[in-house]
């Protein structure tokens, strides 16, 4: 028994939702599928049609509640005790992608996360940024993924048991800025959940364009070190905020925020370009970061 939990704001999920139809179906077991739209403005009349669908429903919310609490509130409203949660911009790559979940289902105390691919054709020059970053840093393969298991694990793609959620839930308390998933998986390790990682990724789907990679690194930037300053991680968790602390040590924070103002530009002009460089990227980050503090 299964319940599908898909998270959806502004994207088109019934293919989504029609492909998972089909394996469930094929597989046999009792399942449903619940998407909670977070009051997006696009693409809702599309996904009505996910009602049509057998053991389906589509729910929007009347107000935005954030990444945390939506899927807080999916994992509350499911029915069953296995919950895998799917982003709305994911495709399953194999026909068997959920009977390989269906087969590491026990009683041990664990999360399942089955990894994420990215399309081998380049994309537009626009949307570069986002492939290269997703490609060498996300798409890894589990013998990549296994050396840093809680780091690696990323939420749009696993499967949790209900008890488990209820020990480990999405803090609805930090600002909406991204890093949910890094905090969700420090409070895994610190609660001493193990995370599996398989080979069943899905395909990401709908890359943004730089300017809006961009920007919303810098959001993720200040979400880290929200989590940071409050003590919700520890500052070693993350490469970012660690080489921070070594900067912060040598009091050199200064320094660098005022290099990164310089040079901010010249940056930009270089990871908007048609070979951004993650290099520089993360240097583009770091510099950001010192500018916080």
């Amino acid at each position: 028994m299964l319940s599908i939990l898909i998270p959806i704001y502004n994207c088109n999920v019934l293919p989504l939702v029609s492909e998972l139809v089909k394996q469930c179906t094929s597989c046999g077991i009792i399942f449903e599928i619940l998407c909670f739209d977070d009051a997006s403005s696009l693409f809702t009349i599309e996904n009505q049609k996910i009602d049509q669908f057998q053991n389906c429903s589509f729910v929007v919310l009347e107000k935005n509640i954030g990444r945390s609490a939506i899927r807080n509130l999916l994992a509350k409203k499911a029915f069953y005790e296995n919950l895998l949660f799917l982003d709305a911009d994911t495709m399953p790559i194999g026909k068997d992608f959920i009977s390989n979940y269906i087969s590491y289902i026990d009683n041990e105390e664990k999360i399942v996360y089955g990894g994420i691919l990215y399309e081998s054709s380049k994309p537009l020059k626009s949307e570069l940024l986002r492939w290269f970053y997703g490609k060498e840093r996300e798409a890894l393969p589990v013998s990549e993924r296994i050396k840093n298991p809680y780091l690696s694990f990323l939420t749009l793609n696993f499967l949790i048991k209900k008890s488990i959620f209820s020990k480990v839930r999405f803090n609805e308390e930090i600002p909406n800025l991204r890093h949910e998933d890094t905090l969700f998986s420090f409070d895994l390790k610190q609660n001493q959940i193990k995370v599996i990682h398989i080979d069943n990724p899905v395909f990401h789907l709908g890359l943004e364009d730089s300017k809006t990679f961009l920007r919303k690194s810098e959001e993720a930037i200040l979400g880290l070190k929200n989590l940071v300053d409050s003590n919700l991680i520890s500052p070693d968790y993350v490469k970012l905020s660690h080489y921070f602390q070594i900067i912060k040590k040598y009091h050199l924070t200064a320094l660098i925020a005022v290099g990164f103002k310089i040079f901010r530009p010249l940056l930009e002009k270089q990871l908007l370009s048609k070979k951004p460089s993650l290099f520089l990227f993360d240097i583009y980050r770091l510099g950001y970061y010192s500018t916080l503090n």
